[in-house]
């Protein structure tokens, strides 16, 4: 019963975000230009409920943000790596840290909407050269929209990512950065004379790309714990639903619809997961889902 009282609070959360997410800043363009533009909902869930902080832009160790300057849409994730927690730093600071960081930086105008690895970088230095450093690690993975151009720029580094589905089909998405299994690219903030102890990346090692997008496309940001988990057909058939949708509560209600769907099978002891299939691709014996925080930033596009 506990369980569900969370659950309730959790999508009740999840829903408030989804509906009044952006951050909205820069002037209006009031041109008459047939313009682009995003309609985008969030969801997610801690991995641990019992002991889940709720915190604005944040599922457990996970962070997102959604912002707007003038033709730009910016939305971003990250994940926090949760080792760090093992010696006392909450793996949550650094990634809601870096994600607040983006979104200042998108707000002050402070980024070219073509770049956002660039975007990542200044935020990861502004976070490195403060004299109250966070520490910690974590993946993230940025997408501008240009509603000008319709032009859409991402930047992804580790496991997190996105997905495009246009007419039924995955047109784009991001590729896992692995150093090895389980082991992805990351950012990073170690303590004082650890540096070369700590996997750290730089943020310039973000895998980038750019693609036109169209009028009904669906995009999908999320961390690991949903594509650990998810198989992408599941995912597809979710996604399909709401192309060419521009109802927020519609949009709400998918993302709500595959953050539940994580959920259950990361905690699914027989079901055989991508997470799985991917450690025996390399050789571990495996079965069942990852538990893991779960974060869906789930948008369509509007031409």
């Amino acid at each position: 019963m506990q369980s569900i009282v969370w659950t309730g609070r959790l999508l009740s959360r999840a829903l408030w975000n989804g509906l009044s997410n952006y951050t909205n800043c820069g002037e209006q363009n009031l041109s008459r230009k047939r313009e682009s533009r995003i309609v985008s909902a969030v969801c997610g869930f801690p991995k641990e409920l019992s002991h889940a902080k709720f915190r604005k832009g944040q599922f457990g160790d996970d962070a997102y943000f959604t912002a707007k300057y003038k033709s730009a849409e910016v939305i971003g994730v990250a994940d926090g790596v949760g080792g760090w927690r093992h010696y006392g730093i909450d793996p949550g600071e650094f990634s809601s840290s870096l994600m607040r960081a983006c979104e200042r930086l998108v707000c002050n105008g402070r980024f070219a909407p073509s770049e956002p690895a660039a975007l990542l970088a200044s935020s990861y230095y502004e976070l490195l050269e403060d004299k109250r450093p966070v520490l910690g690690s974590t993946t993230a993975c940025v997408v501008v929209l240009n509603r000008e151009t319709h032009m859409a720029y991402t930047a992804n580094i580790g496991d997190s990512g996105f997905v495009v589905v246009r007419r039924g089909q995955v047109v784009h998405r991001s590729e896992e950065q692995q150093h090895y299994f389980n082991t992805p690219f990351q950012l990073s903030m170690p303590p004082p004379g650890h540096t070369g102890l700590v996997l750290s990346d730089r943020p310039e090692a973000a895998d980038t790309s750019n693609f036109p997008v169209e009028d009904g496309d669906v995009i999908l940001l999320a961390t690991d714990g949903v594509f650990d988990n998810v198989p992408d057909q599941l995912l597809l058939a979710e996604l399909c639903k709401i192309q060419g949708e521009s109802d927020p509560l519609k949009i709400q209600g998918v993302a709500n619809s595959i953050a539940l769907m994580a959920r259950a099978l990361a905690f699914d002891s027989n079901f055989l997961s991508p997470f799985a299939q991917n450690a025996r691709h390399n050789g571990i014996e495996a079965i069942g889902g990852k538990p893991d925080d779960i974060t869906v930033l789930l948008a369509t596009v509007t031409i």
